[in-house]
């Protein structure tokens, strides 16, 4: 029986990433209101944000009618800095103080996962979860202003979970990782296939 894969999420490097990776898979972007989830948990560590909001971004692709039957995985990610939780900051003012804050330092990206298996639910909406967090450390370079400034430019970190990509022109500020790369890009396989395994499916088997 064929299995079906769908990712509950808008973000291209995450379905680039899974492309790359050879998983067969679709899209449904969920429309959760991000700002009410974490309002009705009080004030979540960004670790249990990131976990939080993908199981929200999972649970509400899954109680679509036509994800009944499949496996739906959800992600986020939340960038913690000096104990601080950095989403996206959509405002070129925003990213250039998280940006000139973060130069030299580091800080640590965390990316949720939370995997719906519906295909032996009765009804769509249901189906059991599992989830896991993948947490990577980031170290950037020491930046110049000017340097900041050409980037903010690009329009690429202001929809990017602290205000930076490893996959893009944001490569170039990053010295090292600590922790799985690919937590960073916003989806680590690894923890997928972990999960994947959890629901008696091999990541193999999504191979096209």
């Amino acid at each position: 029986m064929t299995v079906r894969l769908i990712l509950a999420s808008a973000s291209p490097a995450r379905t680039k990433l899974l492309a790359e990776a050879g998983i067969a898979h679709s899209v449904r972007v969920s429309d959760v209101d991000e700002d009410r989830v974490t309002a009705e948990h009080g004030n979540p560590s960004p670790y249990d944000t990131a976990q939080l909001l993908a199981r929200a971004k999972a649970e509400a692709v899954a109680a679509l009618p036509e994800a009944h039957g499949a496996l739906i995985l959800g992600c986020d990610s939340v960038f913690e800095f000096e104990g601080e939780a950095h989403g996206k900051p959509y405002e070129p003012e925003v990213a250039r103080a998280r940006i000139r804050r973060m130069s030299g330092s580091h800080g640590t990206l965390h990316t949720g996962h939370w995997l719906v298996d519906t295909r032996d639910a009765n009804d769509a909406g249901s189906g059991t979860g599992v989830g896991a967090v993948a947490s990577a450390q980031v170290h950037f370079v020491e930046l110049q202003d000017a340097e900041i400034e050409a980037y903010i430019a690009t329009g690429e970190p202001l929809n990017c979970a602290g205000s930076f990509t490893i996959d893009g022109r944001g490569g170039a500020f990053i010295q090292k990782v600590d922790g799985d790369p690919h937590a960073v890009v916003g989806l680590s396989v690894s923890t997928l296939r972990e999960l994947l395994r959890k629901a008696g499916v091999e990541l193999t088997s999504l191979w096209n």
